[in-house]
């Protein structure tokens, strides 16, 4: 079934201020402005906007340390996003956060997690809360390569599907878990075949053509509405900075004819080439476009910087553990 040129549109301009927000972030990061560390979802746009353009407001998502791309594709205000990474009070936790910890739980945004597999147990409870409101909602749970080798992945997945619980498992493949190879600490070719052992559906999808991460969804997230348990996805997809910070592309554990062979493929050129060869959009309206989001970055920004710092003595509000 055609997928209507309004939805197309809104997916290319998440890509695109998901990448904008990522290389402004990147530039604060290296003038200083930031504290803290950054992990950046350069390449990987495709996943998370493929994925969540099937989710309603009140359905939830598990992020991870590599979790901006996953907070805008859900509906996440930019502004308060800068600011939490500035550290300022008007940010999604008040300064104290930072970017491996943003939430919004009125987007059902359940928040990101500097814990590797972190994400993962907490999906399965979103999804048991779903069922046993009755309700349709779903849950999607991103997670990287690694996190596929921590006890909580199988024990989590092997909960939901058991119990049938409504929860898309997405494992963005990205090659590497920091320096170490996937290929090099993991048993399958295709992470997506780990499904089998679980008796639920998994299925491997090129991370980087958006169309193809679309509709892989519609499948999970129908399957799941209906009762019928969860899936397992691996989206096969590279990032194209270092692992952490702006700076690191290239280094001992990867070439440079791989790096390469990666940025031919990037989801946003690809998915802009395929809409200005249907028609669905020119690139007129993609340039305009993206001045329109670099401007935004610019008010993001500076909302930031003119934002309070939190006050020492509300080092410990919101504390709960």
């Amino acid at each position: 079934m055609p997928v209507e040129k309004e939805v197309l549109l809104e997916m290319y301009t998440k890509m695109l201020t998901i990448r904008r927000f990522e290389e402004r972030m990147v530039e604060e990061q290296n003038d200083g402005s930031l504290p803290g560390g950054v992990h950046t979802y350069i390449g990987e746009e495709a996943v998370a906007v493929g994925i969540c353009a099937h989710l309603r407001p009140d359905d939830y998502i598990t992020s991870t340390h590599r979790g901006h791309g996953h907070i805008i594709a859900k509906g996440g205000d930019t502004r308060r996003m800068m600011a939490e990474l500035f550290g300022r009070r008007t940010g999604y936790c008040k300064g104290k956060g930072g970017s491996m910890h943003i939430a919004d739980f009125s987007l059902g945004i359940l928040g990101a997690n500097g814990i590797v597999g972190g994400g993962l147990p907490t999906a399965a409870g979103a999804g048991l809360a779903a069922q046993l409101r009755g309700s349709d909602q779903v849950c999607v749970c991103f997670f990287g390569d690694g996190a596929a080798n921590q006890g909580t992945f199988h024990e989590a997945v092997n909960l939901s599907a058991i119990w049938e619980l409504p929860v898309i498992w997405v494992c963005e493949n990205n090659l590497y878990a920091v320096t170490t190879p996937a290929l090099k600490v993991i048993s399958v070719e295709d992470i997506a075949d780990r499904a089998a052992g679980f008796g639920i559906p998994g299925m491997a999808v090129d991370g980087q053509d958006i169309m193809a991460v679309y509709e892989a969804t519609e499948e999970a997230v129908k399957r799941a509405r209906e009762g019928g348990g969860p899936t397992l996805m691996e989206c096969k997809t590279y990032r194209f900075m270092g692992h952490m910070g702006g700076k690191e592309m290239l280094a001992s554990y990867r070439t440079q004819e791989e790096l390469d062979e990666w940025l031919k493929r990037d989801p946003i050129t690809l998915f802009e080439e395929d809409l200005v060869r249907t028609g669905a959009m020119t690139k007129a309206y993609a340039a305009e476009l993206d001045e329109k989001i670099k401007a935004d970055m610019d008010k993001a920004v500076k909302f930031a910087e003119e934002s309070p710092w939190p006050e020492p003595e509300e080092a410990l509000d919101d504390v709960y553990a």
